[in-house]
């Protein structure tokens, strides 16, 4: 009865044509977001992915059958999963309503369309290798993930909300990243969650539909057997690193407003020394006092009584990392036209022992593509920074007393799972500052923590966020969530600084076995379509 059902279902979306064909791929896109934090909903995906191989099915149909077919399905489908994933990039634009708010639509509907162009390639590219079998099911995991990859690379790549990420909740799930990464999990994702898809397609002599899905199945059971022996095996270790986060919860009118400098500055002092407890002295508890991103509405190290501020709040032995706009070196009085997002590191007597500037800008937050001739034509990136953010130079770990290296990143850095660290400059941890008060009270900080939360899988590395709105956090090398701030509180957040692990599968050969994984896959299909024709 219920493969009947399934059979019924699947030949009606097959056949769907036109507006109603679209209509279906729009749902199942908007289903498939569930998956993503705060909701972790994938078991939606078991429905979502096996719509989409019943539409790229019925490709082979109508006027543009086959692979320009598939396209527009994949178009549909990638703005039914990005609008509802990605809304909250509107809220940017209501920060400076009188300025930004008539750009709002363009941003909620707009990138996701943009985005949509990926996934309209990866269908394409699956409909080219599909086959008639269960091993089309390999097809869209190959197309899906070479898109996905395509995504988080090209034009400086954006892989938020990437398909893979359906897997890394619960957390047993999600240490299979240890061994294959975000894109490995990509495979997986579509691969498993695809595969009832088959189950309409009726036993016969030599066909078997029912294999697929239970192999799939069997996968899923065997990453969870996987992770629970992993985080067994690898009980959180912490060393004797104390951290103390503060997280202001500003609003974004004030933290970017000079005229607000004092109220700023006072309450950072105020919050970063208050105790967190009975046995609590306040920041003197601290080895390291962690400030979020972009901290101050103006110029640190230009502020001779902010950095007094700073060396009278901090005791001897504990040093700050915070976020700051940092102007290029010039002469003194030299009008700053541009300055860049950084990271700066100071001791207790306000003496700056290093900096790290931000590589990896944000399109239309911190730059403009085409950058003069846009301002000419009238347009600001959202941080109002004439010219654009100036990038780094290069990502390196950063030297604390008495503490191990930390690898710093800036905002939506974390999100770029093979640009976290390089192989032969290993730190003891990492460290994001971040400013998600841009995205207000919505599913954005939720997402960018579990983002952040698969690369200390990923890597093997305990992972440290202080973001100013929240959702603020230390993170163990296995995902485990040691300590958090929730999202639009004000406060501190006390924790040691856990132990990292050797170096994953993945820290040592990156997306290497992602890339064996497709391969195989691909010579899989290649075979049976070849054995196809041969019959013939």
């Amino acid at each position: 009865m219920i493969t009947s059902r399934l059979r019924g279902a699947g030949l009606s979306i097959i056949l769907a044509w036109g507006w109603k064909r679209a209509a279906i791929a729009l749902a199942a896109g908007a289903l498939a977001a569930l998956s993503m934090a705060p909701f972790n909903a994938w078991p939606a995906l078991f429905v979502a992915f096996p719509v989409v191989v019943w539409l790229i099915d019925g490709a082979a149909a109508g006027k543009w059958r086959g692979a320009p077919a598939a396209a527009m399905s994949g178009f549909w489908f990638g703005l039914g999963y990005f609008v509802p994933g990605l809304y909250w990039t509107g809220n940017a634009f209501l920060v400076d309503a009188p300025t930004f708010a008539w750009l709002m639509p363009f941003a909620v509907l707009g990138l996701p369309a943009y985005l949509a162009l990926f996934t309209a390639t990866g269908f394409a590219l699956a409909r080219l290798i599909w086959t008639r079998d269960a091993t089309r099911v390999l097809s869209l995991a190959i197309g899906l993930t070479i898109s996905e990859w395509l995504r988080g690379h090209l034009l400086t790549g954006f892989p938020w909300n990437a398909f893979g990420y359906a897997l890394s909740e619960p957390l047993a799930l999600a240490q299979t990243a240890s061994l294959i990464g975000l894109w490995g999990m990509t495979l997986f994702s579509v691969a498993i969650f695809a595969s009832p898809a088959v189950l309409i397609d009726g036993s016969s002599r030599g066909r078997k539909p029912w294999i697929a899905p239970a192999l799939a199945l069997l996968l899923l059971a065997a990453m969870a057997i996987y992770g629970v022996v992993r985080l067994s095996l690898q009980p959180t270790a912490m060393t004797a690193v104390k951290l103390r986060i503060m997280q202001p919860n500003l609003q974004q009118d004030v933290k970017f407003n000079y005229a607000a400098k004092a109220e700023v500055m006072q309450k950072y002092l105020a919050l970063s020394d208050r105790a967190s407890g009975p046995q609590s002295t306040g920041v003197r508890d601290a080895q390291i006092l962690i400030w979020p991103e972009s901290a101050f509405p103006f110029f640190l190290t230009r502020e001779a009584d902010a950095m007094a501020q700073i060396a009278e709040l901090l005791p001897r032995g504990t040093v700050l990392m915070t976020g700051s706009v940092r102007a290029p070196d010039g002469p003194p009085g030299a009008r700053v036209t541009r300055a860049y997002n950084s990271i700066y590191l100071i001791d207790h007597d306000g003496s700056v022992l290093s900096v790290y500037d931000k590589l990896h800008l944000v399109p239309f937050g911190e730059y403009l593509p085409f950058q003069d001739w846009m301002e000419k034509l009238g347009f600001v990136q959202l941080t109002k920074v004439q010219g654009g953010f100036i990038p780094g130079e290069r990502r390196r770990a950063l030297e604390i007393p008495q503490a191990p290296r930390a690898l710093p990143l800036i905002c939506y850095e974390t999100i770029f799972p093979g640009a976290v660290a390089a192989r032969g400059d290993r730190p003891g941890w990492i460290v994001n500052l971040t400013n998600d008060g841009w995205f207000g009270n919505s599913t954005g900080p939720y997402q960018h923590l579990q983002q952040a939360r698969l690369r200390a899988v990923e890597q093997g590395l305990p992972v440290v966020r202080a973001a100013n709105t929240g959702i603020s956090a230390v993170i163990d090398p296995s995902g485990r969530i040691v300590a958090q701030l929730g999202l639009g509180i004000e406060g501190v957040l006390d924790a040691s600084l856990p132990a990292a692990l050797p170096p994953t599968i993945y820290a040592r050969l990156g997306d290497i076995p992602a890339a064996v994984l497709a391969a195989t896959a691909l010579l899989v299909v290649i075979r049976r379509r070849t054995a196809k024709r041969t019959m013939r």
